[in-house]
């Protein structure tokens, strides 16, 4: 999707390039060319680094826009003649009305690169009685006169800018600097004015009685003409041998600013024409000063486009150009995607393959009744299911996967469990699994919906179980109600239940071996389930038993287990032991508050009976709620089970009747609250379809440790 939107950015920048001329550029990229409501291009800069020179640096204040090494206010750029329009103070007279007088001022640009211009400029005289001598180098240049008005004063008899009282004359050259020597020979005929003024500006609202505006001629040497600006169409105007100027010009006129590089662009109308190197036209005139003029534009070939309309050729262009380009967009971007999804089809065939794939097509074709037993998920429906797995969705982290909260097509909420890494060793075993766990059909343990294999690694399809684990309930001290004597022994009795299902009404018998309080889910009627078969690895310990293989978690662990290094039934019901004391007492099945063998909860248990002060560990609602004949006879239960010799344990099936017997003869307590527990948040479900919080450890660091203790 980001490329189509690159293609189309792409498009509309063709297209507004084809359409329409290019908008001319004055100042420096990096710099303003505007100050105020006037245009300020280059070689002139506001800053001295956007300027070519020093002569050409402008002051940008809250006044105004000022030549800083003049200190002249700029009121106008032109770069198609070559002049600044400055403002300059109004040089004036006011004679002693007792003699006659005159006065003479003189004005001088030095060393500057500026010129007074003699084609914009006039020298004006204005006053009654008097006149003005304008000099250059001590060379009379123009005179003005005017004559006296019976005493009326200049503001009396001016009717508007060069009116009556008032004398101009042009002045037809340029020049570095001029003197006005201003005489009166009449009394009380007020105050005389001589002055150069530019004869477009002055009378526009550009000038005042104090200050007037003036027409400078700019100008740059060779060097730096050269220097400053590669890549635009100009050619240079000369002044004389050392003074050089540039103008936007090529076979057919160019507006934009020749100082700058690529600063020349096409005029608006010239733009409209199909070719317009070859058929654009203006009638050219020139000035005094050599500047050329663009009038009567027309399209050479195609009369009809005469000034003012519309080219119908340029707009057909445009818009095939246009279609053009956005077919080889569309066209790119459905190749793309097409290459695209070919990818992500043979990357899903493969990692089928390779997950076991191929194995579970071969098993259920050996077997039909296998057919729609194991479910078979895309990876497209859990990628929609989990928005992508979005971090947002994690229920939960262990040492082997990730599981995230989803909800699928039909509107079932389910947890699916990311493995981080997959061996391809065990896969067979792991697809066997799958199959077997995926027809475990038990209202207490947790239902495998199904697995898919399409992606890098396998992902688990596990029903949604939404309030939290028993290992929640029993310890974390958010929890506000305490779990009863009667709950715990419903608990207890749907795990027991779960796994005599498992040990022998199941078509394979399944040991679980990873039995603790982190993998007991309560669901929405506060029913235990039995969760995490470890699916991720599996070994046929016999011919008849398929066990999972997975790390166990210490306190749990059957002792004898480490000795023989063989998992069997009597297993499940040591690890189920240490769970119901746990929930007794609960105590952590491992402490660190306790010392030495202790730590271990089986280990203290089992002293406590010796000793003969079991009642001491026990929880105080088990203690408030129970008999005394019902806590003996659980503790007693649970020593069978925590025996250190397998052969001694009871079966599931006998821990089963047993507690189903306790809890039948139980009375509840009537102070007991009836409200179950409260609602768990999602976190709490960290590690309800993963490893949990406890430590984890392989078999023969399990052994190590445990011969430690």
């Amino acid at each position: 999707m980001k490329l189509f939107q690159a293609y189309m950015h792409l498009l509309i920048f063709l297209a507004l390039t084809i359409t329409s001329p290019a908008v001319p550029k004055y100042a420096k990229s990096w710099c303003s060319d505007k100050c105020g409501n006037v245009t300020i291009p280059f070689p002139f800069g506001i800053g001295a680094d956007c300027s070519i020179n020093k002569w050409y640096t402008v002051v940008c204040n809250s006044s105004g826009p000022y030549l800083s090494e003049l200190n002249l206010e700029v009121l106008e750029v032109k770069l198609e003649d070559q002049t600044v329009t400055v403002n300059t103070t109004t040089i004036s007279y006011c004679p002693d009305p007792a003699q006659t007088s005159s006065n003479i001022t003189s004005i001088d640009l030095g060393s500057s690169p500026f010129w007074f211009s003699g084609q914009n400029n006039r020298f004006v005289f204005e006053g009654s009685c008097g006149n003005a001598t304008m000099m250059n180098n001590g060379k009379v240049v123009k005179r003005c006169s005017t004559s006296c008005q019976n005493n009326k004063t200049v503001s009396e008899t001016t009717k508007g800018y060069f009116g009556a009282n008032r004398c101009k004359k042009k002045t037809n050259r340029r020049f570095k600097s001029y003197s006005i020597n201003q005489t009166s020979w009449g009394r009380d005929e007020g105050c005389g004015y001589g002055m150069l003024v530019d004869e477009e500006s002055y009378g526009t609202g550009n000038s005042s009685v104090a200050s007037v505006p003036i027409s400078l001629i700019w100008t740059l040497t060779s060097n730096e003409t050269e220097n400053c600006c590669q890549g635009s169409f100009f050619r240079y105007r000369m002044f004389d041998t050392s003074v050089f100027s540039r103008e936007c010009y090529l076979s057919f006129p160019y507006t934009g600013n020749p100082y700058l590089r690529d600063g020349c662009k096409v005029t608006k109308e010239c733009a409209r024409c199909p070719n317009p190197a070859n058929s654009c036209r203006y009638n050219i005139t020139y000035d005094d000063e050599g500047s050329r003029n663009y009038t009567n534009f027309t399209c050479d070939y195609y009369p009809q486009l005469k000034s003012g309309s519309e080219s119908s050729m340029g707009v057909i262009l445009g818009v095939s150009i246009s279609l053009g380009v956005l077919l080889l967009v569309a066209t790119s971007y459905a190749l793309y995607k097409w290459i695209k999804k070919t990818k992500e089809r043979k990357q899903r065939k493969r990692f089928f393959r390779r997950n076991g794939g191929i194995v579970l097509k071969q098993q259920q074709e050996a077997d039909p009744s296998l057919v729609g037993k194991t479910i078979l998920f895309t990876s497209r429906d859990l990628k929609k299911a989990t928005d992508n797995f979005n971090e947002n969705r994690i229920l939960g982290r262990g040492g082997q996967g990730t599981v995230y909260k989803g909800m699928l097509v039909d509107g079932r909420i389910v947890a699916i469990k990311k493995s981080k890494v997959v061996d391809e060793s065990q896969l067979e075993h792991f697809i066997n699994e799958v199959v077997i766990l995926s027809q475990v059909n038990h209202r207490n343990v947790v239902k495998l919906l199904g697995c898919c294999l399409e992606t890098d690694v396998p992902l688990l399809v596990y029903e949604f179980i939404p309030n939290g684990t028993l290992y929640d309930r029993l310890h974390k001290k958010t929890i506000e109600f305490p779990i009863s004597l009667n709950m715990r022994l419903q608990f207890a009795t749907e795990v027991a239940g779960a796994l005599t299902y498992l040990h022998s009404a199941a078509s394979i018998p399944i040991y679980h071996r990873d039995i603790k309080t982190t993998n007991i889910l309560l669901d929405e009627k506060y029913r235990a389930k039995i969760s995490d078969f470890g699916t991720s690895r599996f070994v046929l310990a016999e011919k008849t038993h398929l066990t999972t293989e997975v790390r166990g978690t210490f306190g749990y662990l059957d002792p004898e287990y480490f000795q023989s290094s063989q998992f069997t039934e009597k297993s499940d019901v040591y690890s189920f032991g240490v769970v119901l004391v746990e929930m007794l007492t609960r105590e952590r099945a491992i402490s660190l508050t306790r010392f030495g063998e202790t730590r271990s909860l089986a280990t203290h248990f089992m002293l406590a009976v010796e000793e003969g002060r079991v009642m001491s560990i026990f929880d105080v609602v088990v203690i408030k709620e129970g008999t005394r004949d019902e806590l003996l006879s659980l503790a007693n239960l649970a020593m069978r089970c925590l025996n250190l010799n397998g052969k001694y344990r009871p079966t599931m099936k006998e821990v089963a009747i047993e507690l189903e017997n306790i809890r039948t003869t139980h009375i509840p307590s009537t102070v007991q609250t009836n409200t179950g527990p409260a609602m768990c948040e999602e976190e709490d479900l960290m590690l309800a379809y993963g490893e949990s919080s406890s430590t984890f450890l392989s078999f023969n660091d399990s052994t190590t440790l445990f011969e430690k203790m």
